[in-house]
């Protein structure tokens, strides 16, 4: 009788120990179905964090670009001369003075270039500063050049033109850029282009989910990664985000 009791026991305490066995297992795979499940949800949302910022740095890299073309017919062809630009290159700004809604400008402005028709166009403008210095309406253009840093970014406390030109969580990778001159139609046809490619962008991030990502990206046709303008095909400078 005792043997039968304590074997009662022991297979009550051997089947408490199985069902908390068999309950952590529930509990294990359970949580490593959520995790499954929810690894490509956060892989899509950290991408998504990361795109963003990269994609701020490429639109202020095809600003940069789109700046220096109007100063040099071209867009540059390097990082280093695109920075050298942006801290010692100046550019053109055009400064609208007076309103063609002023009835009394527009009358004031006729009456200056009539008078001095025979007059070369920068020198009719000079007359026409001269009448708006001694306090007289008129409505004129004028062109002034600014230090490029002086111009562009102002509004942003923080650009940092240091960082600009590197991919973000890329362990500083530098962004890859190139620009052509293509024929396009007969006409000569200044192009560039930025890359961030995913592999550089997602490091440290599930690697089997950033090759799943290219391959879905080839499988459409689509570059592998974020890119603004193309040396290809002119397309407006546009981001293949847009």
């Amino acid at each position: 009788m005792e043997n039968y009791k304590k074997l009662t026991i022991m297979n009550k305490s051997v089947k408490i120990i199985l069902e908390v066995i068999l309950a952590a297992l529930i509990c294990l795979l359970t949580w490593l179905t959520v995790k499954s499940i929810q690894k490509p949800v956060n892989f899509k949302n950290e991408l998504k964090a990361r795109s963003q910022v990269g994609i701020q740095r490429l639109k202020d890299i095809r600003t940069l670009q789109v700046a220096f073309k109007s100063v040099n017919g071209r867009f540059s062809p390097t990082l280093d001369s695109l920075k050298m630009f942006y801290e010692n290159g100046q550019m053109d700004i055009i400064m609208q003075i007076g309103s063609h809604d002023d009835s009394i400008a527009v009358a004031n402005t006729d009456a200056i270039k009539k008078a001095n028709k025979k007059l070369k166009p920068e020198e009719i403008t000079e007359k026409l500063k001269e009448a708006y210095a001694a306090g007289q309406k008129v409505v004129f253009s004028s062109v002034t050049k600014m230090a490029v840093k002086d111009t562009l970014f102002t509004h942003r406390p923080d650009f940092c033109i240091d960082s600009l030109f590197y991919i973000p969580f890329s362990g500083k990778q530098l962004v890859e850029m190139e620009s052509a001159i293509k024929t396009v139609s007969g006409v000569q046809v200044p192009l560039f282009e930025a890359r961030m490619p995913y592999k550089a962008l997602c490091m440290g991030m599930d690697n089997q989910l950033r090759i799943n990502k290219d391959a879905e990206c080839r499988d459409q046709n689509r570059y592998e990664g974020l890119q603004v303008g193309s040396i290809t095909a002119p397309n407006n400078n546009a981001g293949n985000w847009e």
